[in-house]
């Protein structure tokens, strides 16, 4: 009795035995096909994108129509064009503005020059008025009143100040000051010692005045 006892318990034990590993086994098929599909499905989803990445690159480029292709160059020449008169423009003013600052600053080189000239001119007018000779007066005092007028014609201007005017610092320049012959001239010019002048708008020389204190 007590040995078929023993029997029956052997034969359990070892159906469990069986049953174990039969879950056992069943369990590890079962994680190689998850990842025989897994690795399937990675090879599979790489092959559809290789091949839609295929497509993309082996897709023909939109051809342009005639008449949009002759529109684009048209345009591209435009914007060259236009690109190209700006500059061309800007170029015109740049030179044009050289030039005049060139021929200002040659022209007020040469009046400036000019200025001890015409205060000789000034002096030896006064000195030859004195002469009882008319023509020879006359003769002077056109050749003055000549190159005077060609001077004013390129700009050059005698600055307006004379005796009495009151002293502005910013248009005279006081060598000295006497004593002002009257109250009234007190801060005022008394006399004008070299006259000024102008060249357009800009001073050129300043007169020298002396004023009275």
């Amino acid at each position: 009795m007590s040995e078929n006892k023993s029997n029956k318990d052997d034969i359990e034990s070892t159906q469990n035995d069986v049953e174990v590993n039969l879950e056992v086994e069943a369990s590890e098929v079962n994680d190689q096909q998850s990842n025989d599909v897994e690795v399937n499905l990675e090879v599979e989803t790489s092959e559809v994108n290789d091949k839609q990445s295929n497509e993309v690159e082996d897709a023909p480029e939109v051809e342009l129509s005639t008449e949009d292709r002759l529109q684009q160059e048209l345009d591209a020449k435009d914007d060259k064009y236009l690109r190209l008169f700006a500059e061309f423009e800007n170029f015109k003013r740049r030179t044009s503005k050289e030039r005049m600052e060139l021929f200002k600053t040659a022209s007020q080189d040469v009046m400036q020059a000019m200025l001890p000239v015409l205060d000789d001119f000034d002096r030896a007018l006064l000195q030859i008025k004195k002469s009882e000779d008319k023509s020879l007066v006359e003769g002077i005092d056109l050749i003055n009143t000549k190159l005077r007028e060609t001077l004013i014609h390129r700009g050059l201007e005698v600055m307006s100040v004379k005796e009495g005017d009151v002293f502005d610092s910013e248009l005279h320049e006081a060598i000295t000051q006497v004593p002002s012959p009257s109250e009234d001239m007190k801060g005022k010019i008394v006399d004008v010692i070299e006259k000024g002048y102008t060249l357009g708008d800009k001073i050129i020389r300043y007169p020298k005045v002396v004023t009275g204190k």
